[in-house]
């Protein structure tokens, strides 16, 4: 089982960034697909989750209602994004891809396998 998360990098104060998960050595069609981030000094957050079909998805509390992440996924490429847009300074993590055998997990321990991550700068 992998999970290769990529796509971070520097960015400035209100720039875009996509990033991609690829999953392999198991059925991500059957899997509900998250992200979480973890800010320096500060414990693993969740940010959004999608449902095996990407019909539904969740956001968690630091990006709900603000518009600015949008989670995805392709099945038939294996691959789950999130698309970050008017970046802000706080959104500086590192950004882990997961996948949960549960409906609509949010939390960390409902996750059964987790990516390296990847990391975001937001910074001028």
């Amino acid at each position: 089982v992998q999970l290769q998360a990529f796509g971070g990098g520097l960015v400035q104060p209100g720039g875009s960034l996509r990033l991609s998960c690829a999953a392999s050595g198991f059925n991500m069609n059957t899997y509900t697909m998250g992200w979480f981030r973890q800010a320096p000094g500060k414990e693993r957050k969740f940010v959004a989750c999608t449902s095996w079909t990407g019909r539904r998805t969740y956001g968690g509390d630091s990006v709900k209602g603000q518009g600015r992440f949008t989670i995805s996924r392709d099945n038939a490429k294996s691959t789950v994004y999130l698309q970050m847009i008017s970046l802000k300074p706080e959104d500086t993590a590192v950004y882990y891809c997961a996948a949960s055998s549960a409906y609509r997990s949010m939390a960390m321990d409902e996750y059964d396998y987790w990516g390296q991550g990847t990391l975001v700068t937001v910074s001028s």
